[in-house]
Order: C-alpha cells, then structure tokens, then sequence
C-alpha cells in the first residue's frame, strides 16, 4: 500500500542499494528548515502561483535531462517550501552520457559561491562546491546535488540583482527525501500524490501553519 506520509518522512538511503541502476524514484526536497516559503503561494486552495524563484527552480528541473540525458523526468511541482518529483535513470543511456554531463556540470559555473544575503555562503555541505560523500557518479544522489546547486546559485543572482528574499545559512535542506517506486500502479498512485498536493497544503506537514511557525521568511538579524 502508498503511503505517501511515510515515505515522505524517509531521509535514510535504502542500505546497499545501487541507486545508480535503472528505475523510477520519487524525490522530496525541502527549503531549509521549510519555514520560508521563497518558492510561491497557494491560490484559492487549488493551484500553485510561483514565484520568481519558484519558476526558476521548476525551470531548472525540466532541464535536468540537459546536463543528464540518461535520465527522464516525469510527475513534478513546486510547492511554496519544497518540490516532489519523479526521476527515471535509463541505464542504456548511462554509460555513454555519465562523461559528457558530469564533465559540463564541474566546468560550469554551477560552483561558484557568493553570499546569499550579505553574510552567509552557498559552499557550505549539502549546497554547492563538493558532492556528498559517497555520492557516485550517474547515482540519484549526483543528480539531486547538481540540482541544489544549479538552484542555489540562482537563487543567490536573484537574492543580488532582483531582490529575491535572502535565505539564512542554506537554501536546501541537506539531505533529501527519496522512494523507490515500485511498478506502474504505484508510479501512478504517486502522480496523483504530486498532482493533488497543492490541494492539500492545508494540511501538509511541511506547511509550516500546520506546526505553529509563521510562515515570514527569516530575515538576516531577525
């Protein structure tokens, strides 16, 4: 049985797990602390109305396949503190695209630190500058990592030249959340999870109005 509050509570890779082999995975990933809603807002309960953050980083997720052509995306959203989606690794693909992608990402720009609010820094674990330890290469793990990095660094030009909201210390959470799908009934139960999720902000557990907090973005030296 799917049991979407469970799996997405998982923050432990499954042991001995090859997580560079073919197959679906559903990914969560959340803003640090998931307090700050820089990535939009719910409409009328029905829709999410994203940002300009919020559509850059939904930007930077369709164009994953880019820098990773052996993988292919498919269930995705941004929701206004974190985003689900649905990567497939196409192991026929693998091999032959692992040197050309992973080679662009090192010499891209993609690593560049610069602070994200005046004070605070994107190199720090789980953002920028070095993958996780144990991250190998064409694995989910390097995926996810290029992603917050891509982001983070966009975030930080949008922080710098179009008065996005800082964020304090990271952007992402360090870890993230993954499930491995099992058969094409579950890909589906999870499709309608992501596709239903902006109706049930209200009750999300990651709606930080659910868990008492205030839902104002930390602010530097508040």
């Amino acid at each position: 049985m799917f049991d979407p509050n469970k799996l997405h509570r998982q923050t432990i890779r499954l042991q001995g797990y090859d997580y560079s082999q073919a197959g679906a995975y559903f990914v969560t990933i959340c803003i640090q602390n998931r307090a700050s809603l820089l990535f939009g807002d719910i409409v009328d309960g029905s829709g999410v109305l994203p940002s300009q953050a919020g559509a850059m980083v939904a930007q930077a997720w369709s164009d994953l396949p880019l820098r990773f052509p052996w993988i292919r995306l498919d269930a995705f959203v941004v929701m206004p503190n974190h985003i689900h989606g649905v990567i497939f690794i196409e192991r026929q693909d693998r091999a032959r695209a692992i040197g050309k992608g992973e080679r662009d990402l090192h010499s891209s720009s993609a690593y560049a630190s610069g602070p994200s609010d005046g004070k605070h820094r994107s190199n720090q674990a789980g953002d920028c500058t070095a993958w996780p330890r144990g991250t190998s290469e064409g694995s989910l793990g390097r995926i996810i990592q290029a992603f917050k990095s891509l982001t983070t660094r966009e975030y930080i030009i949008g922080v710098r030249d179009r008065r996005w909201p800082p964020f304090l210390g990271k952007l992402w959470q360090r870890n993230y959340y993954e499930h491995i799908v099992r058969g094409e009934d579950e890909l589906d139960r999870i499709r309608h999870y992501i596709d239903d999720n902006p109706l049930k902000w209200q009750i999300d557990q990651d709606n930080p109005a659910t868990q008492g907090q205030s839902l104002v973005t930390a602010m530097p030296g508040t």
